[in-house]
């Protein structure tokens, strides 16, 4: 049986892993839409940046066929 102290010090490094693939994904994210439509504004870059992994990812596909800043944030 796995201890106490084991058991929290493993969910604490899975939240920490899980922030960092979060945080890669957001930075990527943010440089493929700053090469592709020029630089963010400071609305995009907030919302970029309170977005889930879910949302990042699904905007990460839609820059494939988007020809507009505001494609990539359209539902699909």
């Amino acid at each position: 049986m796995i201890g106490l102290t084991e058991r929290l010090l493993n969910e604490g490094m899975q939240k920490g892993m899980q922030k960092g693939r979060q945080e890669g994904e957001l930075n990527l994210l943010i440089r493929q839409l700053t090469r592709r439509f020029g630089p963010l504004d400071a609305i995009t870059l907030q919302r970029l940046q309170q977005a889930d992994s879910e949302n990042l990812e699904r905007w990460a596909d839609n820059i494939l066929d988007a020809n507009s800043l505001d494609e990539v944030f359209a539902s699909r």
